[in-house]
């Protein structure tokens, strides 16, 4: 049985808990899940700020990551263990509780990032040959 399933089965059959399970969830569907996470504590987001300096925080625990497993740092057998994958999940909360509370759709923020290197960027790189404009093939 995955985690998600066992999830389910110890909190109840609910919307939060099927949210939880889904795998392939859009930007909304994952700002929407943290603010429901958050809204249930009387002290609700940090300020930007306190959040700007967890997001660094958590950048230094994916650096140190990233070093163990790619660098010439290997982990101490006392340190904890932990991964990559872990510390961008992390450093992703972090964002995401960062735009909730500026009231920011991290989607749309895509979007408009995404349209800039469509278009400033466009000729900046190489070309995979065979590649459409938009960068898919």
């Amino acid at each position: 049985m995955s985690k998600g399933k066992d999830l389910a089965n110890m909190i109840g059959d609910n919307e939060g808990v099927k949210l939880l399970m889904e795998k392939d969830k859009s930007m909304n569907q994952l700002q929407t899940e943290v603010d429901q996470y958050i809204s249930q504590f009387k002290e609700g987001y940090f300020s930007p700020l306190a959040m700007v300096a967890r997001l660094s925080e958590e950048l230094g625990e994916l650096a140190r990551e990233v070093n163990h497993y790619h660098g010439e740092k290997p982990k101490k057998s006392s340190e904890e263990e932990s991964t990559i994958e872990e510390e961008l999940g992390d450093l992703l909360f972090v964002v995401i509780c960062l735009a909730n509370s500026l009231d920011i759709s991290l989607e749309d923020a895509h979007n408009r990032v995404m349209h800039k290197f469509n278009t400033r960027d466009k000729d900046r790189w190489t070309r995979i040959e065979g590649g459409d404009e938009d960068g898919s093939n």
